[in-house]
């Protein structure tokens, strides 16, 4: 059990969404729908990426790795909210939450690093056609993959050795559905001025800079497409960006929104609503977004559609 007050505690209870039991029932269902929905969607992504040559492009080489992380990012929250809702066991071990809580942020600092170097890739392809295949080569591609997914985990690391060793008092209450920075650190009985500082730097460091270099590669796609003279050629040269522009407004939006928005508007109940906006919400929208906005991977999809329906009837009539 938690201990009281005064004590260090060893276990928090995530208060989720108090509601009657009627209801747990339905957001279960939903959540349940939700998630499945949402990794055989990503999955469906990666296998047509890895499947299908004409996808192998570096555009399509980090679509697959942002599904592969969309995927694991919402298994980090709603597994465990889904056990909460059709158990009603709202605890979960200070390991367990530590744990949690690193994975969510090394995903979401991954994302950040990752939508940065797909706004370049853009740009490369737009603004510097002729240097495109020596720029983002096979080589270059899985090094910015690789420092994505390293400068992600590292900043996780940085950020939750500082949460971890802050000492916890009871009642370990956190009104949230899952693990998350703020309610940790307001349930700490110590010091934690340095772990609150080492927070917000990290934040600026991996929001700005990111978020930066999406503005500045978009500056620049749009001003090289206003100079392309005819009307189709400009809209199918942007026509390759709106999908990525369409996930990072509503990414960054949600994200800089819960954590630089003004302490005066600061609600636990909003939290947890545009948490489910950016845990829950966007990973369930984003394959849709890259699939409908994106003609190749919708061509692919349909493509590989007919065949295996085709493939369906040569077998039944030969049955």
């Amino acid at each position: 059990m938690v201990q009281e007050n005064d004590t260090y505690i060893h276990e928090f209870i995530l208060l989720g969404f108090p509601t009657t039991a009627e209801l747990q029932a339905l957001l279960f269902v939903i959540f349940l729908a939700v998630y499945l929905l949402t990794v055989t969607e990503n999955i469906v992504i990666i296998a047509l990426v890895v499947t299908n040559p004409q996808l192998h492009k570096p555009m399509y080489f980090f679509l697959g790795h942002l599904a592969f992380l969309e995927a694991c990012y919402i298994s980090v929250t709603v597994p465990k909210l889904l056990v909460t809702l059709v158990t009603r066991s709202k605890s979960i071990s200070f390991a367990g939450c530590m744990a949690q809580l690193y994975f969510f942020i090394a995903l979401v600092c991954t994302e950040c690093v990752l939508l940065a170097v797909m706004a370049y890739d853009r740009y490369a392809a737009i603004c510097a056609p002729l240097r495109y295949a020596l720029a983002m080569s096979r080589g270059a591609c899985l090094r910015l993959a690789a420092a994505s997914w390293l400068l992600g985990f590292l900043v996780a690391v940085l950020k939750v050795s500082f949460i971890s060793q802050l000492s916890f008092c009871g009642p370990g209450l956190i009104n949230h559905f899952y693990c998350d920075i703020s309610p940790l650190l307001n349930l700490s009985c110590a010091q934690r001025r340095l772990a609150e500082l080492v927070d917000f730097v990290a934040a600026l460091f991996n929001l700005l800079i990111p978020l930066s270099v999406i503005v500045v590669s978009y500056a620049c796609i749009i001003s090289t497409i206003l100079l392309i003279p005819k009307a189709q050629n400009r809209k199918k040269a942007f026509s390759t960006c709106t999908s990525h522009l369409a996930v990072v407004v509503i990414f960054f939006s949600a994200t800089l929104f819960m954590y630089a928005r003004p302490r005066s508007v600061n609600s636990r109940d909003l939290n947890k609503l545009v948490s489910i906006i950016y845990t829950i919400v966007t990973p369930m929208l984003n394959p849709f977004i890259y699939c409908l906005r994106n003609q190749e991977v919708k061509d692919t999809l349909v493509k590989v559609l007919c065949s295996r329906a085709a493939l369906s009837r040569v077998s039944a009539s030969d049955h």
